[in-house]
């Protein structure tokens, strides 16, 4: 989770050192990892990595601040790295955005509940739950997707494709 998020350091003054410390924490980190994975040659071939993101890295949520611009970058990571490591040993990388889910790092977002309530009233299926998003990570690793790679894949009740719903537009009448 952003420090600056912690602290509450609205967007436009972000702490750079904060910033530093969320970029190296929670997307340099997948960059340092896959890298000495394939130094050590440590993932076989047609194996499989999987990080979670979330779809700010493409909207503006003004409450998720760095965090946005930090899995953007995880994102590109995500694609840049999947097309070297693709290339030599068949190693598909993938991000998967999960729905808003209720974690520790989430809940300490001011005004969460509210932003859970809404987006589960958005999506035609609801917020997936932790597990759901847990069990569908693990067809990532399964030779079913072998083919899928470089990817950004939404796992959310069909949140990010949904305009409005009529439950908020009626006010839940």
């Amino acid at each position: 989770m952003s420090v600056n998020i912690r602290k509450n350091i609205p967007y436009p003054e972000l702490n750079y050192d904060y910033f530093q410390k969320g970029i190296d924490v929670s997307a340099l980190s997948l960059h340092k990892m896959l890298a000495a994975a394939k130094k050590l040659d440590a993932i076989n071939e047609w194996g499989s990595v999987v990080a979670l993101t979330y779809m700010a890295a493409q909207r503006t949520y003004p409450f998720y601040t760095d965090m946005a611009d930090i899995k953007a970058m995880l994102e590109s990571i995500a694609r840049s790295f999947g097309y070297h490591y693709g290339k030599e040993k068949n190693v598909r990388i993938n991000t998967v955005s999960q729905s808003p889910t209720k974690t520790t790092a989430g809940t300490g977002i001011k005004g969460f509940g509210d932003f859970y309530d809404f987006a589960d009233s958005i999506a035609p299926l609801g917020n997936a739950s932790a597990e759901d998003c847990a069990n569908y990570c693990i067809t990532l690793f399964s030779d079913l997707t072998r083919m899928v790679t470089m990817q950004n894949l939404y796992h959310d009740g069909g949140y990010s494709t949904t305009g409005v719903s009529m439950e908020v537009m009626t006010g839940g009448k």
